[in-house]
């Protein structure tokens, strides 16, 4: 180990050296994108995409003289603030010290959570509060054997994003000021953690982005603001970076494929083909707001084309349902829209179909989450009285529970891997029920009272468990991070014998 770890010490001062000249850009090709195909229409819609507008080059003229008749055209002055465009770096390294057969153990499922401000002592005596996280890993076959990752300051928050694979995840960090903040990847496999970003938040010209995992672990994406625009850019474990999405337009809202093939991503480039000053089609200077929201496109990863998958404007990320489909949602209730509409595109076949349901639709249809195999879907109905709908991508009804009233956005629920089973929960410790699993056609499986309660329950990637926090109402509110078998019974706490507070953040490995 110490061995490993001077080689890794000469191997960053080498680094070092070479990162204090500035590395050379790499030119980005901008693709030229054809026209995508109009879309099949659907029994409910029918969409043509709009291809976009290829920004002419401008060759000046040897002489030019304005005559008497020719009016001069206004050129609109800027009024956006152009920001600086970040410098990626790979600095501020640091050691993980973790067990010597992490990896191995990530064969199996591990269950990844927070404590913050854990206290040992005597309960009896009071003892400071502190600012400390650390993130664990857990097996949900023996909660003793917990594994230490890592220790944050509090200020990170939940802003910790595991790659599926378990073996790296991005953090940010803001207690160490200019020189030290940023966005960080920790990488498993050499032992280091590492500043990519000196970012000072995820919210970049007033949206929050989330970095994108690839599937394989191998790097992610994530929107930066740049200059005038946002652009979407690729970050590999080892701080290499390529700027992917540079239109001019705000590009964000990165989401793999499950299969890694294709990223997508909202854009305002249908309204605003670029910010840029003087390009054709400028909104700067104009009278348009920044956008909230925007249109979802698909960059095929291996040939560079980015598609428009429909005119549907949206203000929330898309979701991937298989490699195939896209699911995404228009309309947000919580600024008055009186609808929440939702959506599925196909695109291969270039489909895209609005979800109603055949017998009496409902307007407002929010927490959806989609089957595996993409042809169910499960949505909070919020009428007079909330209930829970499962039902098929062509709207028919397959059953539905009312006897489980969640607050609206209150709901959180999961398919196991291969669709068989659905476990519905609460979402922030507004749980009120206990453990709830069904089948695929809402047939109760598990239906217990608290405690537990059952709150963002979350299956395992092989499927055997269910992850979850719980509250023990009786006892003192206090959340902790449980586990049962696929079914939902035998639960059992991972974090009981730990002070402070716990979140659970998800499965890592696998």
């Amino acid at each position: 180990m110490w061995f490993r770890r001077i080689l890794l010490v000469v191997a960053m001062l080498v680094s070092s050296c070479s990162a204090l000249s500035p590395a050379t850009p790499q030119p980005t090709a901008t693709a030229t994108l054809p026209p995508s195909p109009t879309l099949t229409p659907s029994a409910t819609s029918t969409f043509t995409p709009i291809p976009p507008t290829e920004t002419a080059t401008l060759t000046p003229s040897a002489t030019f003289t304005l005559s008497p008749t020719e009016t001069a055209t206004a050129v609109p002055t800027a009024i956006h603030t152009p920001q600086a465009s970040v410098l990626f770096t790979y600095d501020n390294w640091e050691f993980l010290e973790l067990p010597s057969n992490i990896i191995a153990r990530l064969d199996t499922p591990l269950i990844a959570f927070l404590n913050t401000n854990n206290r040992t002592g005597s309960a009896a005596t009071p003892l400071p509060g502190n600012n400390i996280q650390t993130l664990y890993y857990v097996s949900p076959t023996n909660s003793a054997a917990r594994i230490t990752i890592k220790q944050f300051d509090s200020s990170t928050g939940d802003e910790i994003y595991i790659a599926p694979s378990g073996d790296a995840f991005a953090y940010m960090r803001y207690d160490g000021g200019s020189i030290a903040n940023g966005l960080y990847i920790a990488d498993f496999n050499v032992g280091i953690t590492g500043r990519v970003l000196p970012l000072a938040s995820l919210t970049q010209r007033g949206i929050f982005n989330t970095p994108a995992w690839k599937s394989d672990g191998s790097m992610l994406a994530l929107a930066v603001a740049t200059g005038y625009d946002i652009d979407i850019f690729t970050i590999e474990r080892d701080g290499a970076w390529a700027n992917l999405i540079n239109s001019g337009a705000y590009d964000f809202w990165p989401v793999w494929s499950p299969d890694g093939n294709y990223l997508a991503f909202v854009s305002d480039r249908v309204t605003c083909p670029s910010w840029r000053p003087g390009e054709v089609g400028t909104c700067d200077g104009s009278s348009i707001e920044a956008p909230t929201g925007g249109h979802v496109f698909v960059l095929n990863i291996a040939t560079g084309q980015i598609t428009q998958i429909s005119d549907v404007v949206v203000h929330e990320p898309p979701k991937w349902a298989t490699p195939r489909q896209i699911t995404f949602a228009s309309g947000d209730p919580l600024f008055g829209d009186p609808e929440r509409v939702l959506y599925s595109a196909d695109i291969f076949s270039n489909e895209v179909r609005r979800i109603r349901l055949n017998t009496s639709d409902i307007p407002l249809k929010l927490s959806e989450v989609w089957s595996p195999s993409g042809q169910q879907v499960l949505f909070q109905a919020a009428e007079t009285s909330s209930s829970i709908v499962l039902a098929q991508i062509s709207g028919a009804e397959i059953a539905r529970i009312t006897d489980r009233t969640f607050a609206r956005y209150g709901l959180r629920a999961d398919w196991s891997p291969d669709g068989t089973r659905i476990a519905i929960g609460g979402v922030a410790g507004q749980c009120p029920y206990g453990i709830i699993v069904t089948d695929n056609q809402f047939t109760s499986i598990a239906s217990g009272n608290p405690p537990p309660t059952m709150c963002e329950p979350q299956f395992s990637p092989d499927g055997r468990w269910v992850a979850f926090t719980g509250v023990v109402p009786n006892r003192d509110g206090r959340v902790d991070v449980y586990v049962a078998n696929q079914n939902g019974f035998g639960a059992v706490n991972l974090t009981g014998s730990l002070t402070g507070n716990v979140k659970m953040i998800g499965w890592a490995g696998g």
